[in-house]
């Protein structure tokens, strides 16, 4: 676990987590990283059909300071969270192999289709971010390279997009040039888009997934893949801990 995210942990936290058995290990991952956990009290929620609905419960009633998807449904846990009324976006916390911690959203195939949807997640991203000690500067992606323009009208938009925005919230419009961006939080055209970078770090490249926060929810809730280690979904725990303070 990165330093910068043990330090802010706090103490005598209780923090559920998911399981929904939807694959025969899926189990055992939750409840490894429960008994991993060294800091907070980890209350594992396993009630088959009804685990995402018992997981908010607890979480929205304050029976718990924060919970974790684990390996429950995402589907049924966002269309539980819309049914209840809930606006929210998912920014994800990840780490690279050489130890740099960075935001990323967003990461649902199907969230930031809008510009007013990339302004609002940039918002609580430069939130989330000062709250984990990170800088708040903004790197938005595009399709391809300013010289790239007239060659594909879906780069075109990107690019015109990526610009706007830059200009609407104070970032720097970084192109398609992932390798050459400093700042700590990175918004890709799509979430498509941010869903291969997110598996392509993280389970190609190396690096750690610490979960994705809910950002404009009363309470915490981190979101975590169901093909997470128990490592991983201790750092999920973790961040659930920070976030809950």
């Amino acid at each position: 676990m990165h330093r910068a995210i043990a330090e802010r942990i706090p103490e005598g936290k209780r923090v559920a987590i998911g399981v929904y058995r939807e694959r025969e290990d899926y189990d055992k991952k939750v409840v490894k990283a429960a008994k991993l956990c060294n800091f907070a009290k980890v209350v594992v929620v396993d009630e088959g059909e009804n685990t995402e609905k018992r997981l908010l419960d607890m979480v929205e009633k304050g029976e718990v300071d924060a919970a974790v998807r684990g390996t429950a449904r995402a589907s049924k846990m966002i269309a539980e969270l819309k049914r209840r009324g809930y606006e929210f976006v998912r920014i994800a916390l990840l780490e690279t192999f050489y130890g740099k911690l960075f935001l990323l959203s967003p990461v649902g195939v199907d969230e930031g289709k809008s510009l007013a949807e990339k302004i609002m997640i940039v918002e609580e991203a430069k939130k989330m971010a000062l709250k984990l000690g990170m800088n708040d500067k903004v790197a938005f992606l595009a399709g391809g390279r300013l010289g790239d323009v007239g060659r594909s009208e879906e780069v075109d938009r990107t690019l015109a997009e990526a610009e706007l925005l830059a200009k609407i919230c104070g970032g720097v419009n970084r192109e398609i040039l992932l390798e050459d961006v400093e700042e700590d939080i990175i918004i890709p055209p799509n979430g498509i888009i941010g869903n291969y970078i997110f598996r392509a770090m993280c389970y190609l490249g190396g690096g750690r997934e610490y979960g994705a926060y809910y950002a404009k929810l009363p309470f915490t809730l981190i979101d975590t893949s169901r093909a997470q280690s128990a490592e991983g979904y201790l750092r999920a725990l973790a961040l659930a801990a920070v976030m809950s303070e």
